[in-house]
């Protein structure tokens, strides 16, 4: 995870180097507002004892509005961030534990910077681009459900609690920009977040888990 990380900020930088170097300053900056899923593609570990074995989790999708700026550097470098009010994602049992449903949820905030390079004239009307950066998954809360509750040997009373870490992410992927007009485009775009992080129980058992989502967004864009 480490050396994602390292590879996907080395490569931004050297893509904002590369601005630097032709002493451009920024040509041009754009707004747009969209919609974005991000779909774990979850790889569990086994909860931690006493725990039934082979006790492990699902993370599900969410889909929210979102907005990103995006500044151009000449006519092919940028730097993009997106922005959103966060992503509340539902954890379900897997493993030893599949089919019980629900048993806590996820509120996080994907705070990204990516480097991007566009490709073709910056007139073409449909125009590809490649995106590197790093992503750190602010948790900003966990919730157990009472399926939690019930199926936890040591619940506490008042049911047991839900923490899950916050993590800094490599994350790479790409994108389509199509120009309506001189102004307007639409544009498209997808991410992999390599992303692991660790859950913990108040009772004091913890599970490692890899989310790795998928990131996908549609959108408008507006350009000043």
């Amino acid at each position: 995870m480490k050396n994602n990380i390292k590879t996907a900020a080395a490569i931004a930088a050297m893509a904002l180097a590369g601005v630097a170097q032709a002493q451009y300053l920024p040509s041009g900056w754009s707004v747009g507002v969209g919609a974005t899923t991000v779909s774990p593609n979850t790889k569990s570990g086994n909860l931690g004892a006493p725990s039934a074995p082979g006790t492990q989790i699902d993370v599900g999708s969410d889909t929210q509005p979102t907005v990103w700026v995006r500044g151009m550097f000449g006519d092919h470098f940028a730097v993009e961030v997106p922005i959103g009010a966060g992503f509340k994602q539902s954890v379900s049992g897997a493993g030893a534990i599949s089919g019980v449903g629900q048993i806590g949820t996820i509120k996080a905030l994907p705070i990204t910077v990516l480097g991007q390079y566009h490709f073709l004239d910056a007139r073409s009307q449909f125009r590809p681009y490649l995106s590197l950066g790093v992503t750190y998954a602010k948790i900003r809360s966990a919730t157990g459900s009472a399926t939690l509750s019930a199926l936890n040997p040591l619940n506490p009373a008042g049911g047991t609690g839900l923490s899950v870490d916050s993590k800094w992410a490599g994350a790479v992927g790409g994108g389509v920009s199509l120009n309506i007009n001189e102004r307007w485009y639409a544009d498209l775009s997808y991410l992999r977040v390599f992303l692991k992080t660790q859950a913990h129980l108040s009772t004091g058992q913890s599970i490692d888990v890899k989310l790795n989502p998928d990131v996908y967004r549609i959108g408008v864009g507006y350009k000043f």
